[in-house]
């Protein structure tokens, strides 16, 4: 099969990994409107052609967090990517850096953040859920900052775990066992289980070996989505900027008030995010809510979108509404799971070469470029009005927020 987008990658991680571990991957929280809106939603976004333009040298390179990389593209986080693909955290991470690209590892890895650290020595940031054992948190970013993470990202949308009823039915972080469903279907992927048998017991890398922590993947999935802490609050925050002397990004940010909490706790960022559609079922797509959150920020701190990304004219729009840079999950995670390594570098490549071919026909050549002309190039309309074109400056200019001062604790 000819690969030509990350459609392509998906439809072969679905015939080569078990239903289980395709399904926690490509599903989203009870009838997954919120999961098709961010990517639908990216349809309310033209662009602006432009010709006659020199386009003989392009560059997509940008600032991401303080260092420059090869484009405005980060890895997002991914619960269990090791058991798309043998050492799949290790992998991505081997791709993202042969890319020129950073990448973030989540708490629920398969690989320990000193693997990945090892074969990432720059550009490795890490993701922290906030568990009820405090002294947990408090380790991994400890062993996060020994190894060189200079970014943590806090995940700030899962107090509580919706319901992702693809995963109910599989047992997949409901059950500590298989299903006999389950166990069927595993087996009807031969390859995956070879690939997966030969490189031993599949476990969460993180708290392997920890004591109260089971030993299977099954089990420990379970137990910690049931540690996630749900009296985590704004405090939360406050603790972890003392805690972490690095840059700190809220991931999981969907509203002015909340991005202003977070300024105000001490972060350097905010990730606009609805944890890819994962949680709250009927929230606004993260594309929609971008440009009211980066004009309110305004330069203050860094503005990241992840959520829907699955072509380069997707991460165009992205920048055009003020991110400075977006993070691939479902994107890069399908080719993990189509071909490991390479079909991370295959996704990475794929939206490189659309993301560069989207910005020269529009008539520029580079990132800053397109940041310079943000308001010129980007124009909104809105289907249930009968495609009336509304100009995005007008639509800004109508967008009010809570000021700092009237948001109450």
């Amino acid at each position: 099969m000819t690969v030509s987008n990350i459609e392509d990658l998906r439809q072969q991680a679905r015939r080569k990994m078990p239903r289980m571990f395709f399904d926690y991957l490509d599903g989203g929280a009870f009838s997954e409107r919120t999961l098709a809106r961010n990517t639908e939603d990216f349809d309310q976004w033209t662009l602006e052609q432009r010709v006659l333009v020199d386009l003989s040298k392009r560059n997509l390179s940008s600032e991401i967090l303080g260092c420059r990389y090869s484009m405005p593209v980060m890895l997002a986080p991914v619960g269990f990517a090791g058991s798309f693909w043998p050492d799949g955290e290790v992998e991505a991470a081997r791709a993202a850096t042969e890319a020129g690209i950073p990448m973030c590892l989540s708490t629920f890895s398969i690989n320990s953040i000193e693997e990945v650290g090892a074969a990432m020595p720059h550009g490795l940031a890490m993701q922290l859920y906030v568990f009820k054992d405090r002294e947990l948190a408090s380790e991994l970013i400890q062993r996060a900052w020994k190894v060189g993470v200079t970014t943590l990202f806090l995940t700030a949308d899962t107090n509580v775990s919706s319901v992702r009823e693809r995963d109910t039915r599989n047992g997949f972080r409901t059950s500590s066992s298989l299903k006999f469903g389950t166990l069927v279907d595993l087996l009807s992927h031969p390859a995956w289980c070879i690939r997966m048998g030969l490189h031993g017991r599949l476990m969460l890398g993180n708290v392997k070996g920890k004591a109260g922590v089971p030993r299977s993947l099954m089990a420990q999935a379970a137990y910690l989505s049931g540690n996630v802490d749900p009296s985590m609050s704004w405090a939360d925050l406050e603790w972890l900027r003392g805690e972490w002397p690095g840059k700190l990004v809220v991931k999981g940010v969907l509203s002015v008030e909340d991005a202003s909490r977070a300024l105000d706790g001490g972060a350097d960022g905010v990730c606009v995010s609805n944890h890819g559609g994962r949680q709250l079922d009927g929230a606004r797509s993260s594309i929609s809510v971008l440009p009211e959150i980066a004009q309110f920020i305004a330069g203050r701190a860094e503005v990241l979108l992840d959520s829907g990304i699955r072509r380069g004219s997707h991460i165009i729009k992205a920048i055009g509404l003020g991110a400075d840079a977006v993070l691939l999950g479902r994107a890069y995670a399908y080719g993990l799971g189509a071909s490991g390594r390479a079909g991370v570098s295959q996704a990475i490549e794929l939206l490189r070469k659309e993301t560069e071919l989207t910005l020269a026909l529009m008539g520029m050549c580079s990132i800053d470029e397109l940041r310079a002309n943000r308001d010129a190039v980007r124009r909104c309309y809105s289907e249930s009005s009968g495609s009336n074109r509304l100009d995005v400056e007008r639509l800004l200019d109508g967008i009010g927020h809570t000021p700092i001062s009237s948001i109450s604790d």
